[in-house]
């Protein structure tokens, strides 16, 4: 690479790769944000220099560093696999001749699992009586979200008249990546959704929007409302516990799995890229496997 990406100590090489992201890859904000903090990390650690001069010896310094400033193992792997992604991308468009970030490793963290609601506690959050407007409505999110285990930004993209078949039971959303996919829609979901659609348009200004959840003045649902409802009606329902909207999403999952054992099944129904994405729900299914043992087991008892 015979260019020089580094213009007055600001990395020219950032946007143009961020671009690349957003252009070719179709990588959602949310992942861009993540992929501009980390690459602007190297920036920090190298000090400002091209990333071409930058040596494999180098970079484990930094993932030394890292580790000292106390970023855990999670975190140093994202870095390192948005920096391998950049110099994988200068090899390809700029000449660079090797990626100095091949073959290292973050040092490994304990596994933390996704926390999930039981089903006793799912019925609790989802079979209270909704007495207002927009109780209907935060029921019929909710009863989806649990239902088809969708992420937070597919349920609030969603519009009326698209993506949400109601007839066939059926929902489809663009997730990560602009991939697309169809997920069932159960009984309880489609009830509590068609008697939102049944008041909807008893909210000011809802009839000139076309998002399907609606806030009481008309506007598109935020994710930062759908995370302060739901909170909301977890502490109505005494539930005892913070439940944030991912929380629906890794309880879909763990549910579906305990029920079926498909984990290829819940890797589509979630739409991961990759099976070890869904994998952590084995582990969720051992730990609830594990507790019926220790309660039924005669020679498990203390």
């Amino acid at each position: 690479m015979t260019s020089n990406l580094v213009v007055d100590a600001v990395p020219v090489w950032l946007d143009g790769y961020l671009d690349w992201l957003a252009t070719q890859r179709r990588a959602a904000a949310l992942t861009l944000e993540n992929y501009r903090r980390d690459l602007m990390r190297l920036q920090r650690l190298a000090e400002g220099r091209d990333p071409a001069v930058l040596t494999a010896a180098e970079i484990r310094r930094f993932v030394g560093r890292m580790h000292g400033e106390g970023l855990g193992g999670r975190s140093i792997a994202r870095c390192l696999s948005a920096w391998r992604g950049l110099y994988r991308w200068l090899i390809r468009h700029h000449g660079l001749k090797h990626n100095p970030v091949d073959g290292i490793r973050a040092p490994k963290s304990p596994t933390i699992l996704p926390r999930v609601l039981s089903p006793d506690q799912a019925g609790l959050l989802l079979d209270g009586v909704a007495d207002s407007l927009l109780d209907v409505r935060d029921l019929a999110m909710f009863e989806l979200f649990y239902s088809s285990g969708l992420r937070l930004a597919e349920l609030t993209g969603l519009d009326v008249g698209g993506g949400l078949d109601l007839v066939e039971g059926m929902v489809t959303v663009i997730g990560k990546r602009g991939k697309t996919r169809a997920v069932p829609v159960g009984g309880k979901a489609l009830e509590a959704v068609r008697a939102w659609l049944a008041v909807r348009e008893q909210v000011p200004a809802a009839a000139t929007n076309a998002a399907l959840f609606v806030t009481r003045v008309g506007q598109r649902m935020s994710q930062g409302a759908v995370r302060s409802r739901l909170a909301l009606r977890a502490r109505a329902a005494g539930l005892g516990l913070h439940v944030h909207p991912h929380m629906l999403r890794h309880s879909f999952a763990s549910h579906i799995l305990q029920s079926s054992g498909d984990l290829r099944a819940v890797q589509e129904l979630l739409g991961h890229a990759s099976i070890r994405s869904t994998q952590v729900y084995t582990h969720l299914d051992f730990q609830h496997l594990a507790k019926v043992y220790d309660a039924a087991h005669p020679r498990a008892k203390k």
